[in-house]
This record gives C-alpha cells, sequence and structure tokens, in this order.
C-alpha cells in the first residue's frame, strides 16, 4: 500500500491500463484530463475496477456516490484525491 496523499493522471493512466486494457487505437499519452472515459474506450465496469486498485495500491475506498457523474480522468483523480486526504 502506498503513503500517497494524492495520485496523477499519470498514475490513473497506469491504473486504467493495468485494471482495464487498452485499445490500441486508443491514445493516453496526450492531454486526456476532460475527455469522457466513454470516449477513451472505457466503461463503468472499468471505472469500477479502476476503484478497486486505487482501494489496493492507496489504501482509500470510493463510495458508489463519489463515483456517481465521474464522467472525466479529472473528475475521477478528484474523487480519489478527495478521498486520500480523508484517510
Amino acid at each position: 500500500m502506498s503513503d500517497a496523499t494524492e495520485i496523477t493522471i499519470d498514475d490513473l493512466k497506469r491504473i486504467m491500463r493495468e485494471s482495464a486494457g487498452e485499445d490500441e487505437s486508443i491514445d493516453l499519452d496526450g492531454d486526456i484530463l476532460e475527455v469522457p472515459f466513454a470516449e477513451l474506450g472505457y466503461d463503468s465496469l472499468a471505472l469500477l475496477e479502476a476503484a478497486g486498485r486505487i482501494t489496493r495500491e492507496y489504501g482509500v475506498s470510493l463510495r458508489d456516490d463519489e463515483l456517481d457523474g465521474v464522467e472525466t480522468p479529472r473528475a475521477f483523480l478528484d474523487a480519489v484525491n478527495a478521498a486520500l486526504v480523508r484517510v
């Protein structure tokens, strides 16, 4: 478990690639903070898997209501980082 107090977009990209896979046609290396997950090829199940990995790696659980309406990497990072502050 990590002692991190914040995860970055690079952390999220790694987690998304590891947990949900990556379609070779999707480029996560650009500026994706405001790109909806659906456009990136990730669905709600992929986000749940990513949330599970975050729980295991960072020791923080995300409540379902915290993930409701999370549609972009920026919103996901905001939710995770807010939860990390509470730990």
